[in-house]
């Protein structure tokens, strides 16, 4: 089975220059916690989260209708790949320790989002979410 075929599609993105009080909006708006952050072509620049809002920003005494999404984002993304086997995301998060990968195109534009939820629930496949929440849960 391939990522696409059990991914959420549709994920929306930030911009790295936007407003973090924009960014927030529109997670409560969306009703999520992380959104992709993209750049030019709609190129994966990072992640952001709402917990990286509070913690470095609004912790540091930021203004967040000021302070841009690039000065709490974090770069350097783990992803995967729309054609990749679900088992290789599993794999990668069971490495990384992450609930949520990136999927891009082969063009490495965003295409969606696949989580562990999205594993468990569509693959059908109790041993590899399973196996895949232990690892992920494990202190780091």
């Amino acid at each position: 089975m391939k990522v696409k075929d059990v991914m959420t599609r549709g994920a929306q993105c930030v911009r790295p220059d936007e407003t973090l009080q924009a960014a927030a909006s529109k997670m409560k708006s969306l009703d999520v916690g992380p959104l992709p952050v993209c750049g030019d072509n709609d190129k994966l620049a990072g992640m952001l989260t709402d917990r990286d809002i509070v913690v470095r920003a609004v912790a540091e005494g930021k203004d967040i209708r000021t302070a841009k999404v690039r000065e709490a984002m974090t770069e350097g993304v783990t992803y995967c790949f729309e054609d990749d086997d679900v088992n290789e995301a599993a794999r990668l998060m069971r490495d990384k320790q992450i609930r949520r990968l990136v999927v891009l195109d082969r063009d490495k534009r965003l295409a969606g989002i696949v989580s562990l939820g999205d594993l468990a629930v569509e693959t059908g496949d109790k041993n590899l979410s399973g196996a895949t929440l232990e690892h992920v849960s494990q202190p780091a």
